[in-house]
C-alpha cells in the first residue's frame, strides 16, 4: 500500500508519527487509510568493565566483568501504524494509532511482555493557517536530537541486558535526553519557505528519584502541564540542504525533596544537520536545570528539591558511497548531571561513541552493522570513591520499513 520508503527519511518519519507516504492507499468511504511500519532485529554482543551497576553496564558482575550476547530490537521498536485522512469543511483531518510489540525475550515458555502503544492522536488544520495535534506523540523538546542520530537504524548502547525490553537507547543519555512519547495538544504553524514553529501543552512527567550511579535523589509531582516549543528552518542552496533548529521544555516541580520545594524545570538545545555530495554533519547541544538524565526528569532534583544541572551534547558525520547506497557513520557524545551540595556524590558524565555501516540491500531492507563504546564515569566526593564503568557492544541484524 506504501511507496518505497527512503532510508534516509523513514525513520524520522515514523518515529515522529508520520505513516509512510502512500500513492492511494485505501479508500474507505471519505477516508484514505494506509498502514506503515517496521521491523527489526539485531544479534548484539557486550563486553563490561570495571565498576559495576551503572547506567550502561547493568548486567556486569559484582566485579563488573560481563560479556552478554542478545537477540533483540535496536532503538527503533518493531513498528505498526495505522493512519486516515480526509477533507471535510476546509479542514484537513487526520488520525494515527500505533503499537510496537518488542522482540526481546530470555525464558522459556515466555514470549515477550515487552509492548508499547506510542501514538494515538488526531489532527486537523489547513495549510493556510497551520494544524493542531491532539493525543500521545513524540513530544517536542529534543525530538530533533533523536530524528537526527544515526543510531535511530541501529542499536547504539544498553544492549547487555535482556528484560523483554522494546528497544535499546541508541544514543539517549550519552548525546541528548529522550523526547519520550506525550500526550500533549500541539499546534504546528505553515512551512513559511523553510520556516515553522511548533508549540505544545504536554502531560507533565513527575520527577523520578535517580539513575544510573548518582543517588540521593528524590520523587516530586506537578500539578501543572509543561510546555514545549521548536522553531526550525530547512533550507536547500545549489548542492547543499540542511535543517537548523531550536527547542525548549518548561515544567513545574512540586513537593519534592524534605524541604517540598515548588520550582520550575527548565531546558533548552540547538541543533543543525548539512548535507552535500553524500556527506552528512549533525550537531546538537542542550542545557537545562531540573530535567534530569537520560530520561526526562529522572534524578533532576537532589534529596532537599534542589535542581540539578545538566549538559548534553553530540556530534556526528555521515557519508553515502556513490552508487550503492551504502552509509557509513561515525558518531561521538556526552551527557552531564552535575551534583550539588546536598548531594553525597559526584558528578556523573556518560559517553559514547559509535561507527555504523547502513546498507540498502532492497528499496525497504537494510542491513546494519555497528560498534559502540558506552562509559559512565563518576566524580569521587566524600567518602565515595570514583567509579568507571564502560559496555562495549558489537550489533549485527537488519531493518525493514513497509
Amino acid at each position: 500500500m506504501n511507496n518505497t520508503i527512503k532510508l534516509a527519511v523513514a525513520s524520522a518519519l515514523l518515529a515522529a508519527a508520520s505513516s509512510a507516504s502512500a500513492a492511494g492507499g485505501i479508500v474507505a468511504g471519505d477516508w484514505t487509510l494506509d498502514i506503515g511500519g517496521i521491523v527489526n532485529a539485531y544479534y548484539t554482543s557486550t563486553k563490561h568493565s570495571g565498576d559495576a551497576s551503572t547506567a550502561y553496564t547493568a548486567g556486569a558482575n559484582a566485579n563488573g566483568q560481563n560479556r552478554q550476547s542478545n537477540i533483540t530490537t535496536g532503538l527503533l521498536p518493531n513498528y505498526l501504524s495505522v493512519s486516515g485522512k480526509t477533507r471535510q469543511n476546509d479542514l484537513d483531518v487526520g488520525f494515527t494509532i500505533s503499537i510496537q510489540p518488542g522482540t526481546s525475550n530470555a525464558n522459556s515458555l515466555s514470549y515477550g511482555t515487552g509492548q508499547e502503544n506510542r501514538q494515538a492522536f488526531i489532527t486537523f488544520g489547513d495549510a493556510s493557517w497551520g494544524s493542531v495535534k491532539v493525543g500521545k506523540d513524540i513530544g517536542v523538546f529534543a525530538s530533533g536530537a533523536i530524528l537526527n542520530d544515526m543510531t535511530l537504524l541501529g542499536v547504539g548502547s544498553a544492549a547487555g541486558t535482556l528484560k523483554g525490553n522494546t528497544t535499546t537507547l541508541g544514543r539517549i543519555g550519552s548525546g541528548f535526553i529522550y523526547a519520550d512519547f506525550k500526550p500533549q495538544i500541539s499546534y504546528t504553524t505553515p512551512n513559511f519557505n523553510g520556516f515553522s514553529a511548533t508549540g505544545a501543552v504536554t502531560q507533565a512527567w513527575n520527577t523520578g528519584a535517580d539513575i544510573g550511579m548518582l543517588a540521593g535523589g528524590t520523587a516530586g509531582t506537578s500539578s501543572q502541564p509543561a510546555f514545549e516549543g521548536q522553531v526550525s528552518y530547512a533550507f536547500t542552496a545549489d548542492a547543499v540542504n540542511g535543517k537548523v533548529w531550536a527547542s525548549g521544555i518548561s515544567q513545574q516541580i512540586e513537593n519534592a525533596g524534605t524541604s517540598s520545594i515548588d520550582s520550575t524545570a527548565r531546558a533548552g538545545d540547538v541543533g543543525l544537520n548539512l548535507n552535500a555530495a553524500g556527506f552528512g554533519v549533525t550537531g546538537y547541544y542542550s542545557e537545562g536545570k531540573g530535567i534530569g538524565h537520560q530520561f526526562q526528569f529522572k534524578g533532576g532534583v537532589d534529596a532537599s528539591g534542589n535542581k540539578r544541572k545538566s549538559k548534553d551534547w553530540y556530534t556526528q558525520a555521515t557519508y553515502a558511497l556513490p552508487g550503492v547506497g551504502t552509509k557509513l557513520g561515525v558518531s561521538y557524545g556526552e551527557s552531564e548531571l552535575f551534583d550539588t551540595t546536598v548531594d553525597t556524590k559526584g558528578t556523573v558524565k556518560t559517553d559514547m561513541w559509535t561507527v555504523g555501516v547502513y546498507h540498502p540491500i532492497t528499496k525497504h531492507l537494510n542491513l546494519v552493522a555497528e560498534y559502540s563504546e558506552a562509559n559512565d564515569k563518576q566524580d569521587a566526593k566524600g567518602a565515595n570513591a570514583a567509579k568507571d564503568s564502560e559496555a562495549k557492544t558489537v550489533s549485527l541484524g537488519a531493518i525493514l520499513f513497509f
